[in-house]
């Protein structure tokens, strides 16, 4: 296995939460804290490039003294969107043999498993492994306030990160369509051509995105006495 070089987009200003989420306190750390923890503990991963603005970047990397996060050598600046604070981070990467690993830091409840998993679905046939879990909920399509049509179910699933691509494959795909808008990473990759591998997910891999979400992973958190 190539070593994985690890981004951890974490620059968005959390419109839907109400404020930054970045440094938002989870179990007495800061919600960035625990993606990173779990990232730093798996030996495939040489390296962490957390992606912030340069006005949490002072407060972070007091941060990193604090827990000894030796794989973070670099931060990588925040840009307007996410994809630009991707590309920010892929810029940055000299191991240009190696895979990417693209977590965001507002899912703070990634496990070792699903690392692992991730890692072990990689093959030379394909270009990423994605993690996603099926659509429970019964889904509409609408416009303006009517719904259109019902969508089949079966043939959905909502994507989750961490996401697993070649480095070379990921960096061509922003370069070409830097200028276009994707909503995740796999996006890029599957217009450049790449052939992109599904495995299942975890429930409880959720993003933080509004202020109850913080309750549901102290809750996993304390299950699993983390």
């Amino acid at each position: 296995m190539k070593p994985i070089i690890a981004i951890v987009p974490s620059a968005g200003i959390g419109r839907r939460f109400g404020k930054e989420k970045v440094f938002i306190p989870l179990m007495g750390e800061p919600l960035i804290y625990w993606s990173i923890n779990v990232l730093h503990q798996i030996d495939e991963i040489v390296e962490i490039i957390p992606v912030l603005r340069e006005e949490q970047q002072k407060e972070w990397i007091k941060i990193v003294e604090e827990g000894e996060f030796k794989k973070i050598k670099k931060i990588a600046s925040g840009g307007k969107e996410r994809q630009e604070s991707v590309y920010n981070a892929l810029m940055m990467i000299d191991l240009t043999d190696s895979f990417v690993m693209i977590h965001d830091g507002a899912r703070p409840l990634v496990s070792k498993e699903l690392l692992k998993r991730i890692i072990n679905a990689m093959d030379e046939e394909i270009d990423g492994v994605i993690p996603v879990i099926p659509v429970k909920d019964t889904i509409k399509e609408i416009n303006n306030g009517i719904v259109v049509r019902t969508l089949k179910r079966d043939a959905l699933v909502s994507v989750q990160t961490p996401q697993l691509f070649r480095f070379k494959t990921l960096k061509n795909a922003y370069i070409k369509y830097k200028e276009e808008f994707f909503t995740d990473d796999a996006s890029v990759v599957e217009k450049y051509g790449g052939k992109i591998k599904v495995i299942p997910g975890e429930y409880k891999n959720i993003k933080i995105t509004t202020p109850e979400d913080i309750i549901i992973a102290e809750t996993f958190l304390t299950m699993e006495g983390r």
